[in-house]
């Protein structure tokens, strides 16, 4: 049914022809050419092959495409032909083990599987009400995070750090160990190297028999790091309407919102906050929208912000934190002193802990953090000498458990915890410092 949709589509989309006035930088003009935003077109070069561009806006008569691959034999009067007026993208379990690009082409140098339904990229959220409550907790692997930053299935948390903190790493971790059934990793704007180091090293061969790996390293044009993030939150939505519960996982927003500022800017558009448009904004909820639970299944999303010199309150990272249900902030201070996973427990937080967490749980995450606290407030003096046991007995508890804290916090990049070890070892470490 849908290879007879797609051929009409095609009969219908020869009829609608245009020819290119001008290129602007990255930013193709046609006249003649009324089609709808986000059709893909196809565009005749002089070289005899063709090439692929997105509609991304119009000024005046003119409809402006952004291209999807280089422009060599593009020239005035070029003809221009739409070829689909809604992105569809193949997906079935096949997906699962799988590398591709941000076109759904496969790149892993493995035969093409047999793929038998398709999804549209561009999906509504999930209507309100049509939302289940997050309840029910989903295993992450790491205690850091399940004993203290407890995550729901459906719920969204952002990774907030700066270059070379454990991101990928803590990645990489969370989708070997997480009781998901399926992980969808969308890498955008990595360096080419950068992938295959993350799919073989941090991701391995176990997390990538049940995964799904999109990929848009940074030498893509603007477009398809954009498209990247459609294809790989569609996918997932396929999974999750399959009855799965599916952990998604993009890295990173910052660079989807550098993509679209790109684009908006080409566009036309004027820069608003820091020189980012205002579409950069209003694309931010409606991508992240997307995950949550329902009846069927449901999607649970880690999204990585790069943050601008350690800088959490500039505008992408504030605009991410104020959507999503949660942040966990990685210190540069913790990495550099060889801690992993660098979790600033303190700066971090959870908004639905409360919902998927026994009272016993929470009551001993709530007992480690009033220990770190009072030890933070208290290192300068620790770190000088002037610091007198029995001055504080909160304080006195956090020294003599030092140890046993630090080993809960730190974990090995290959150790994976389960959720109820990690929060018996919790409960271990609330039951010590009573009998202090």
């Amino acid at each position: 049914m849908l290879d007879l949709e797609d051929h009409l589509q095609r009969i219908a989309a020869a009829k609608l022809t245009g020819r290119v006035t001008k290129i602007v930088g990255m930013t193709i003009a046609v006249a003649g050419f009324p089609a709808p935003l986000g059709a893909i077109a196809r565009l005749e070069a002089d070289h005899g092959g063709s090439l692929e561009a997105e509609v991304v806006g119009f000024s005046g008569e003119e409809t402006l495409l952004f291209p999807y691959d280089e422009m060599s034999g593009v020239r005035r009067g070029t003809r221009v032909v739409l070829g689909h007026s809604v992105q569809r993208v193949k997906v079935g379990q096949g997906l699962l083990g799988r590398i591709i690009n941000a076109r759904g082409e496969f790149i892993d140098l493995r035969p093409s599987p047999i793929l038998p339904d398709r999804v549209c990229l561009h999906q509504k959220p999930i209507p309100p009400m049509s939302r289940p409550r997050i309840d029910e907790p989903l295993s992450t692997g790491v205690r850091a995070i399940d004993g203290l930053l407890t995550m729901g299935k459906g719920q969204r948390l952002g990774i907030f750090s700066g270059s070379g903190v454990g991101k990928s790493t803590l990645l990489g971790q969370i989708a070997r160990a997480t009781a998901a059934s399926v992980n969808v990793v969308i890498l955008i704007g990595e360096r080419g190297r950068e992938v295959r180091e993350f799919i073989e090293r941090d991701l391995g061969p176990h997390g990538l028999s049940r995964s799904v790996v999109v990929v848009a390293t940074s030498d893509d044009p603007a477009i398809l790091r954009l498209r990247a993030a459609y294809l790989g939150t569609a996918i997932a939505e396929y999974f999750r309407d399959s009855a799965s519960d599916v952990l998604l996982m993009m890295d990173s927003v910052t660079r989807f919102a550098q993509a679209q500022r790109e684009i908006g800017l080409a566009a036309g558009e004027h820069p608003a906050t820091r020189g980012n448009p205002p579409s950069v904004f209003a694309l931010l909820p409606k991508l992240l929208e997307r995950c949550g639970r329902t009846e069927h299944g449901s999607i649970s999303g880690f999204y990585t912000v790069l943050v601008e010199g350690d800088d959490t309150n500039e505008p992408i990272s504030d605009t991410v934190r104020g959507i999503l249900d949660g942040h966990i902030i990685l210190s540069r201070s913790l990495a550099q002193q060889g801690h992993f996973p660098a979790v600033d427990v303190l700066g971090s937080v959870s908004r639905l802990m409360p919902d998927t967490t026994t009272p016993s749980h929470r009551q001993a995450a709530s007992s480690l953090r009033q220990l770190m606290a009072a030890r933070q407030q208290a290192d300068d003096l620790i770190s000088i000498g002037a610091y007198q046991a029995g001055a504080n007995s909160v304080v006195d508890a956090a020294l003599r458990l030092q140890a046993m804290i630090e080993s809960y916090l730190q974990q090995p990049t290959h150790d994976a915890s389960t959720l109820a070890d990690s929060i018996h070892r919790l409960e271990q470490l609330r039951d010590a410092r009573s009998e202090i």
